[in-house]
């Protein structure tokens, strides 16, 4: 199929729905999106649909202006009388253009039911069907696998509108309320971080991406012996919370502090934004902390790099690939409580904590270095 914008410009339009109902960090990914469009159509309403539980990523985005949740828990009758409720809400809205940026079929639908004057979709070659197709006026492309960073297929989206993110259009937007910061400052407090601090993300909610607990040890307790405040952070998950207990039985230090399980994902967001620097793996927090625009160190094991590395910020990535075999992305269990991060040594994570600190702390969402 081949791609092309529109021959005439299309009218602006007064409402836009987007659409994305996948995990955190695909939401997180998609509003340079909703950010392109807000600054070709600042009076624009520009509303987005997203799972419930993944809501909280959206908090406070200047640039959407209602966020619609579906409650995938629901079953049965409560879930259809949900969805009908949902799609009549959507339709009475008269969006000129609704963008659908996942490859489900309820959303296929919306943007065929709801989408006025345009409803874009992307080409997925599982999808190329007559049914899908006919769900939309115009289909957007799909780079190949492991090609371009998830931003940049997400707003390749609005190509078929003539549309091309520049510049600061292409940030992600990760918000952060007062009463979240406010809250921050007060757990700091408590457990006696005053100043500049580290903060260790070491969990993730595959466990295939995690490293080995007594190497994040050794990093922490080098850099606590060396004058560094470290905060430690995760989920609520009782594996996550178990994860960072089991690092922190390894670690001796008074500098050395943990949040495990005690954040919301805001404020989560709130205290990476207070740090000066970030070190986790492969993660939601990682791209909360990539669009806070922090300095960042990066754990990667069996994951499409290209794909998911931090986004225009400055940081370093540690690929396990760099130092010895690894499982192909494709060929993971998610499922599996194996780490494929092992290859991955200390040094080299120290060394590139370290390269950072020694630069002047970057100035806010600076591009990667």
């Amino acid at each position: 199929m081949t791609f092309s914008p529109p021959r005439l410009p299309l009218p602006a339009p007064r409402r836009i729905l987007l659409i994305k109902l996948r995990h955190h960090g695909d939401v997180l990914l998609a509003t340079p999106v909703a950010h392109t469009l807000r600054r070709r159509f600042p009076d624009a309403k520009i509303d987005m649909l997203v799972y419930h539980e993944t809501a909280p990523m959206l908090a406070g985005n200047p640039d959407l202006n209602t966020v619609y949740t579906l409650n995938r828990q629901l079953r049965g009758l409560t879930k259809r009388r949900a969805e009908l409720s949902l799609g009549w809400q959507l339709y009475r809205q008269g969006y000129d253009w609704v963008i659908h940026l996942s490859d489900q079929w309820n959303g296929a639908v919306l943007a065929r039911l709801c989408g006025q004057q345009q409803g874009i979709g992307f080409d997925y070659p599982k999808r190329r069907t007559a049914p899908w197709a006919r769900l939309f006026t115009q289909l957007a492309p799909l780079a190949a696998s492991n090609t371009c960073h998830t931003v940049e297929q997400n707003l390749l989206s609005l190509t078929p509108l003539g549309i091309t993110a520049q510049g600061e259009e292409r940030r992600c937007i990760m918000a952060i309320r007062p009463a979240d910061q406010a809250s921050v400052r007060l757990l700091l407090a408590s457990l006696g971080v005053q100043g500049e601090y580290l903060l260790v993300h070491p969990a993730s909610r595959w466990f295939f991406k995690c490293w080995e607990d007594d190497r994040f040890a050794e990093v922490i307790q080098t850099l606590a012996d060396a004058g560094h405040c470290l905060v430690l952070t995760c989920a609520p998950d009782p594996q996550e919370v178990a994860l960072v207990e089991a690092i922190l039985q390894r670690v001796k230090s008074p500098r050395v502090h943990s949040l495990a399980g005690k954040l919301s994902l805001n404020t989560l967001a709130a205290a990476i934004d207070g740090a000066r620097l970030f070190l986790g793996v492969d993660s939601v927090p990682m791209h909360m902390a990539a669009a806070l625009g922090k300095d960042t160190v990066a754990l990667f094991g069996p994951s499409k790099v290209n794909e998911w590395r931090p986004w225009l910020t400055r940081y370093r990535l540690i690929h396990a690939a760099d130092y010895g075999d690894l499982i192909d992305p494709d060929a993971v269990d998610t499922g599996t409580t194996e780490r494929y991060l092992v290859n991955i040594p200390v040094a080299p994570v120290l060394a590139a904590v370290q390269a950072l600190l020694a630069l002047p702390p970057a100035a806010e969402n600076d591009d990667a270095a």
